[in-house]
């Protein structure tokens, strides 16, 4: 009843002016965990990350409700309003058991590139299932709506923007430019084109990077040996000598800098402005994904003074973000919405003990060799990904071997795999015995055309071999990689906090309750109607 009656207040809010915003903006950052927002609070600008505490709506235990936590999955689930179950974007990369390939979570061989000969460019949508929150506007509107989505990392930009998106732009490494596919456009706008031009990565690694504040405002160590270097350093210490880095390396370095935020930010003015975004009789909307965070994330991790200082500066790449949508549109015409993709775990080294790394590919040698002895055929496993197990079917088809003999075969041996929690048939998912969180969670992340035959899941604290050299990585359904920020502010948004549990999912409908156009095809989350019942103020 009290649901119901928080929907009333909900929809008397949104429908009491028939007006909509000019403008919608997503900002998705990549790899940052909750924890970050009061880590730092102290030392963030007022017109930052503070403007959603003073100005806006803030959800403080907002969680992902599935497993594997990453970068496709996350900016998809998002813009979708569903888990990978439903929406099929189970990896950044999965394993294809049709074809035997492994799959990228944007490729599509059908397009081209546009703006670069790069092959790494043929991207889109097309594997993402379900519609976006995006695309449903643009139906709302018969395509009247503006949609585009921005990013440093081409999914980061293509999923959120969605199948129908007027465009989708991300940053090519290799040109220094942002770029598309022949799946938008034939070829760049004259505005990304004059954009490009100005040759900004460079002029940004023309500097040198020192510390925004005094050394004694971080109490960071600076030298750690669980921080992976720039190329060509021996050490991770600053000042950082960006204009030697790119001379060994290229502009695309920019990526793994703060600066790589600042692009992005002028990016994303560029295209508010070269698409006049916001200028329209209906609402138009710019996904903006901050990837820089992850690049440095998983280079330096999260307890490191690289990260403290980049999130410093983000903060006040967001504030010059937001001056200037509030200088062109007013704040009160805009609807702003900023989250994150997945945390990140703590660097095993620093937590120190308990905690380490497993490895796949030792993982898939070990079963083998296990189930080679004991069914004397093989390989029985022919995949091992995002702690996934993909069996050959064709061997087990031939010499009639049962799934669950292989699984009892494995659970056996399993004490043997460091770092290794358990091990189940993805059919027994359903009746799942593990902690019932953590079952839901690898439940809701798992899709039947897409994932393997068994899953594993990690202790808590261990993270894959591919982090060995240093940094960190994400994807466990545990709370440093699912606790991440939900923020509020600006069109029809009321002051205040809450601490009830809300979901990733959730977002995508609320945004079609707010702008009354249909949820995306597939959602499975639920409006945040707390947001319009009387809240907390802080």
């Amino acid at each position: 009843m009290k649901f119901l009656l928080a929907i009333c207040i909900l929809l008397c809010a949104v429908q009491k002016s028939f007006s909509q915003p000019k403008l919608v903006v997503g900002i998705v950052v990549d790899q940052m965990r909750y924890d970050y927002l009061t880590k730092y609070n102290e030392q963030y600008t007022e017109g930052g990350f503070k403007r959603f505490y003073s100005k806006g709506f803030v959800y403080a235990n907002h969680n992902y409700n599935y497993s594997p936590t990453l970068t496709g999955p996350g900016h998809a689930s998002v813009y979708t309003g569903t888990t990978p179950a439903i929406n099929g974007i189970i990896g950044n990369e999965w394993y294809n058991k049709i074809n035997k390939k492994d799959v990228y979570c944007a490729e599509d061989f059908s397009v081209q590139p546009v703006g670069t000969d790069n092959s790494e460019s043929k991207r889109s949508p097309v594997l993402m299932n379900t519609t976006t929150i995006g695309d449903q506007l643009r139906f709302h509107t018969s395509m009247q709506s503006k949609v585009v989505g921005v990013a440093l990392k081409d999914r980061g930009a293509i999923l959120p923007a969605g199948h129908r998106a007027n465009g989708a732009f991300w940053f090519d490494g290799k040109s220094g430019n942002f770029v598309t596919s022949t799946y938008y456009m034939p070829q760049l706008p004259e505005w990304v084109q004059q954009f490009n031009e100005k040759k900004l990565p460079g002029q940004y690694l023309n500097q040198q990077w020192n510390l925004l504040l005094p050394a004694d405002k971080y109490p960071e160590t600076d030298d750690v040996l669980y921080e992976i270097p720039y190329r060509s350093l021996s050490k991770a210490v600053f000042p950082y000598d960006l204009k030697k880095l790119a001379e060994n390396t290229s502009s695309g370095i920019v990526v793994s800098t703060p600066f790589g935020n600042t692009l992005t930010v002028d990016f994303a003015i560029a295209t508010i402005e070269g698409e006049n975004l916001g200028s329209n009789k209906v609402t138009d909307m710019l996904a903006v994904s901050f990837s820089t965070p992850d690049y440095m994330g998983h280079q330096f991790g999260p307890h490191s003074r690289e990260i403290h200082d980049m999130y410093l500066r983000l903060d006040l790449e967001l504030k010059r973000f937001f001056d200037y949508l509030d200088k062109k549109f007013g704040m009160d015409n805009v609807l702003v919405f900023l989250t994150a993709d997945h945390g990140a775990a703590d660097v095993p080294a620093f937590v120190k003990s308990n905690t380490g790394y497993y490895s796949e590919n030792k993982i898939q040698n070990y079963l083998n060799d296990v189930l080679q002895k004991k069914f004397r055929k093989g390989p029985l496993i022919e995949n091992v990904s995002n702690l996934q197990i993909f069996l050959n079917h064709s061997v087990m088809e031939k010499f009639k071997i049962d799934e669950e003999d292989i699984l009892q075969t494995c659970k056996q041996n399993i004490d043997s795999l460091s770092g290794i929690y358990g091990i189940m048939l993805a059919s027994d998912l359903g009746e799942c015995s593990w902690v019932s969180k953590e079952c839901e969670l690898l439940k809701n992340g798992y899709n039947p055309k897409r994932s393997g035959d068994l899953i594993l899941m990690a202790q808590p604290g261990w993270i894959g071999d591919y982090s060995l050299r240093g940094g960190t990585t994400h994807g466990s359904p545990f709370v440093y990689d699912t606790h991440v920020p939900m923020l509020w502010m600006g069109w029809k948004i009321p002051h205040g906090i809450s601490y009830q549990r809300t979901e990733i999912p959730d977002i995508a409908p609320t945004l079609a309750m707010m702008l009354g156009c249909s949820a995306p095809n597939g959602t499975t989350g639920t409006p945040m109607a707390l947001m319009f019942e009387e809240p907390k103020t802080k």
